[in-house]
C-alpha cells in the first residue's frame, strides 16, 4: 500500500500555507480543511496529486488571508508573523530559509492577498504560471503581471544582502550576551545606527506599540530588560531557518529574530504575544 499523497506532501502544504498566512495556527487549520476536501476526491481523476493539493491549499489560504487582513487592521500594536522553531537543516536550503524568515514574512505582509499568493507560489515554490492561474482563478497572462508587480514590490523592501550562517550566529550570540549583562555600550556596538526594533504584544502583554528607531533608543530600552524583572533568561535557538533567541521575563516567553546587514543588526523583531509562542518546543517540518 503506497503512502497517501496528502501525507507525503503535508510538510510542503503546511509551508505553502504558512508563507501565505504568517501564522502557524492558521496554516494548520488550512491544511486540515484541505485534508477534508482531499478525503472526498476521486483519486483516479487526479493526474498530479502534488499540484492538486497545492492548488487546494492555496485556495483555502487565500480565503483565510482575506479574513485575516480585516482582523489585522484591528490588531493592537504591531503585527509580526508567528515564529517557528526549526532545525538547523532548514538553513541548508538558502531560498527556503530566506522565504520563511521573519524579515521576509514581514515584507510579504505588505502585499495584497492575491499578490502574496502569486509571489509565494512562483518565487518560492517555482510553480508554472498556468498552475498558479488555476489555483487563484485568473488567467496566466494576469498572473504574470501580478508576479512582476509583486517581485518589484518585494525587491524594494526585502533585506539588502544575505549573511552567512556563521556570521548570523556570531551576531546573535553577542546580542544575547549583551542582553544578559544589560550593557548599553555593547548593545550599541552590534547594532546599526538606524536600527529598528518592532515588538508584538498583541495587547496581551507589555510591548512597544510602535517601532523604536535609532541605536541609542533601542539600546537603552533593551538594556533595561534584565533590570525590571526578577528573572531574565536568554537561550539561543533556531527560528524560521536562522539563529535567533528565546527570552524569558519572569517566566514569560518571548522570541527575538534579528536581521543582520554588514555585520550589524538592522532590524530586531520581538514576539511577546503568548498566542504566537506555541511553536517553540518542537521543530516545524518545512519543505519546498
Amino acid at each position: 500500500m503506497t503512502e497517501d499523497p496528502f501525507v507525503a506532501h503535508r510538510s510542503l502544504l503546511f509551508t505553502v500555507a504558512y508563507e501565505m498566512l504568517g501564522s502557524a495556527a492558521d496554516a494548520e487549520d488550512v491544511v486540515q480543511e484541505s485534508w477534508l476536501r482531499w478525503a472526498d476526491v476521486d483519486r483516479s481523476q487526479v493526474r498530479d496529486p502534488r499540484a492538486y493539493l497545492v492548488r487546494t491549499v492555496t485556495r483555502q489560504a487565500l480565503n483565510r488571508l482575506r479574513t485575516l487582513s480585516r482582523r489585522r487592521e484591528e490588531y493592537v500594536g504591531e503585527w509580526l508573523p508567528e515564529p517557528l522553531l526549526t532545525s538547523p537543516d532548514v538553513a541548508e536550503d538558502i531560498e527556503l530559509a530566506e522565504s520563511v524568515s521573519i524579515a521576509m514574512l514581514t515584507v510579504l505582509e505588505t502585499l495584497g492577498p492575491t499578490e502574496r499568493a502569486v509571489f509565494v507560489l512562483r518565487e518560492v515554490f517555482d510553480l508554472p504560471y498556468g498552475e498558479i492561474a488555476e489555483a487563484i482563478g485568473k488567467s496566466a497572462a494576469t498572473v504574470r503581471q501580478i508576479a512582476r508587480r509583486a517581485r518589484e514590490h518585494v525587491a524594494a523592501r526585502r533585506p539588502r544582502m544575505r549573511v552567512s550562517r556563521s556570521e548570523q550566529q556570531a551576531v546573535v550570540e553577542r546580542f544575547l550576551a549583551a542582553l544578559r549583562t544589560g550593557r548599553v555600550r555593547e548593545l550599541m556596538e552590534i547594532m546599526a545606527p538606524d536600527v529598528v526594533m518592532i515588538a508584538d504584544g498583541g495587547g496581551v502583554v507589555a510591548a512597544a506599540r510602535a517601532p523604536i528607531h535609532g541605536v541609542e533608543e533601542v539600546a537603552k530600552l533593551l538594556a533595561r530588560a534584565n533590570q525590571v524583572v526578577a528573572a531574565f533568561e536568554t537561550t539561543p535557538v533556531w527560528l524560521n531557518g536562522a539563529p535567533a533567541g528565546r527570552l524569558a521575563f519572569d517566566g514569560e516567553p518571548s522570541a527575538v529574530s534579528l536581521l543582520v546587514e554588514n555585520g550589524r543588526i538592522a532590524r530586531i523583531y520581538v514576539v511577546r504575544n503568548p498566542r504566537k509562542l506555541t511553536r517553540l518546543d518542537v521543530p516545524a517540518e518545512l519543505a519546498r
